[in-house]
């Protein structure tokens, strides 16, 4: 993607097509077994927070019977001067917060290197002043006194690396609960289950020592029809 950018010279406009390949796309399938959002919006859960630019969970939620606010992470503004103030979330009335911006603003996304290294270089200017202007309290609320599910993502990802090394990291009360991270195995350079096995090890080690995260291996949709199977036929 900044290859791609460099070569069109405009973020912005490369930000406004991927938007717009995202959105022709359409809605999935929300009545699937292994469809995330929809479960998801059947949880009683006042705070989501999402690094997708599509608005599936938003709609997922209405599909519940809820109506869902949506903000976005006003990470570029270079000199925030307050704390962004949104409504109380309830579980009626749920926040979708995107952390890495959203297709109803193209510009607001984190896509290419250089959006994530400025990300990181604010979040951490925000840290160091103490004065955390990123994420609404009603967010951070919700980071650091409810256990996290991660869905979607992979070690080897910038997504996840700027997710971890640079947000979480700058909210320490965020490990002291124990969360859960849908995690693919990370591929590996021979067929060997011994060297899987070995994969499997450094990821458990990475996560859960220091960050208290078990790990589910396997896709998101295996991840959602595990547990539809376990909450039994309502859910």
């Amino acid at each position: 993607m900044q290859y791609a950018a460099v070569l069109e010279g405009d973020p912005v406009y490369l930000k406004e097509q991927i938007c717009e390949y995202l959105r022709s796309h359409g809605l999935p399938d929300f009545s699937h077994a292994g469809e995330p959002h929809a479960l998801l919006a059947k949880f009683k859960l006042k705070v989501f927070l999402t690094t997708n630019y599509d608005n599936f969970l938003v709609e997922a939620l209405g599909g519940a019977g809820k109506t869902a606010h949506r903000a976005i992470c006003s990470w570029a503004d270079r000199n925030p001067q307050e704390t962004p103030e949104l409504p109380e979330p309830s579980v009626e009335e749920p926040l979708v917060y995107h952390l890495h911006g959203s297709w109803a603003e193209p510009s607001s996304l984190v896509l290419i290197e250089d959006d994530y290294l400025e990300y990181l270089a604010n979040v951490a200017a925000a840290q160091a002043s103490g004065n955390r202007t990123l994420i609404p309290i009603s967010v951070l609320r919700a980071m650091t006194t409810r256990s996290l599910l991660f869905i979607g993502y992979s070690l080897q990802d910038w997504t996840f690396r700027v997710l971890f090394h640079g947000l979480l990291r700058a909210i320490p009360a965020v490990q002291l609960r124990r969360h859960v991270s849908v995690q693919l195995l990370p591929p590996v350079n021979t067929p060997i289950a011994e060297a899987e096995e070995r994969a499997k090890q450094y990821l458990v080690r990475y996560l859960d020592t220091g960050w208290r995260i078990s790990i589910f291996w396997g896709t998101a949709a295996q991840f959602c029809e595990e547990l539809r199977r376990r909450l039994g036929p309502d859910a």
